[in-house]
């Protein structure tokens, strides 16, 4: 972190520009990435944006589109993702941003919550790139998100995150890394041997998934990605239908399963939820949760409570 450039933002940036703008860069990235063995470089900057507070309208919105009570008066635990992965799209679209975003696969989340946040406080948030890791499908990137309360975060007395994640994106390219080194639960990686595949979890109960659910998800966060949206589109870039959002799928698993107040929670992504779709959830007595449907595992994660942090 002492070795990143900051750079504060005035406003969280829009993303429809960014889409774009990644989309036109893609195929030069991609190229280079397979030209070569990809010793990519980490990008130095960390974006910081302070004074952020809740529209609320928009979080009614995400609240009833991902099954989470409506109105209450802490953030689901998955929304700060939704506030900070403007700040992570404008990073992975930017020059020194070595992987495509195009083709660019969501693989995991990891999000501390150490205390609720209010929806109506006000907070900083910050995001930056952690780690470049050689990957046996190609390179995976890890990008840090950090919600601090307060105008200015509590920089000046070092406060400690109140919530922070780490998302991993994988970028598919040719790998000198070996076929048994590190795999990614990827929801383009296809499914693993039946053999390595744990017991399912025990049925809880099952969804019938409408076709506007991607259009619905993508107006209450703003990620607007065209593979989500209609069936004419996510087929032009490979997709039967729609796919629903990862990021969607993970919050309404967690809608279902309930966390503590202070949690740790891990998602795997593993195959992609095209809508319409009918899904199963699964959980049992120890923290554990999954999507599944048509003989795919969607989805596997694990809750775990941490020790809350007081004010």
């Amino acid at each position: 972190m002492t070795d990143r450039s900051l750079r504060t933002l005035d406003r969280s940036p829009a993303l429809a520009p960014l889409l774009a703008r990644g989309a036109f860069a893609s195929p030069l990235k991609k190229a280079a990435l397979n030209r070569s063995r990809p010793d990519a470089i980490l990008p130095g900057t960390r974006l910081v944006l302070p004074g952020v507070r809740i529209d609320l309208a928009r979080l009614a919105a995400y609240e009833r589109v991902c099954g989470f009570p409506v109105g209450d008066d802490a953030l689901p635990l998955t929304y700060p993702h939704v506030l900070g992965f403007p700040l992570a799209m404008l990073l992975m679209t930017e020059r020194s941003f070595p992987l495509p975003l195009l083709g660019l696969v969501h693989t995991s989340v990891e999000i501390l919550r150490r205390r609720p946040l209010a929806a109506t406080g006000i907070y900083e948030l910050s995001v930056y790139v952690d780690e470049l890791t050689p990957h046996r499908r190609g390179t995976e990137a890890s990008v840090r998100t950090e919600v601090r309360e307060g105008e200015d975060g509590g920089r000046g007395g070092g406060e400690v995150p109140v919530w922070e994640s780490t998302s991993t994106y994988l970028a598919r390219h040719r790998s000198e890394v070996p076929a048994g080194a590190r795999d990614a639960g990827a929801q383009d990686a296809g499914a693993r041997d039946a053999g390595d595949e744990p017991e399912a979890l025990p049925l809880v109960t099952e969804w019938r998934l409408g076709e506007d659910v991607g259009r619905r998800y993508s107006a209450a966060s703003g990620d607007r990605n065209p593979i989500h949206l209609h069936a004419l589109t996510a087929r032009l870039f490979g997709f039967r239908r729609a796919i629903a959002h990862g990021m969607w799928t993970a919050a309404r698993c967690l809608a279902a399963h309930g966390t503590p107040e202070s949690a740790l929670v891990r998602t795997d992504f593993r195959a992609p939820v095209l809508l319409p779709g009918t899904v199963e959830y699964g959980a049992d007595g120890a923290g554990n949760f999954e999507l599944r449907g048509g003989g795919r595992v969607h989805l596997r994660g694990e809750v775990r409570g941490v020790p809350l942090r007081v004010p």
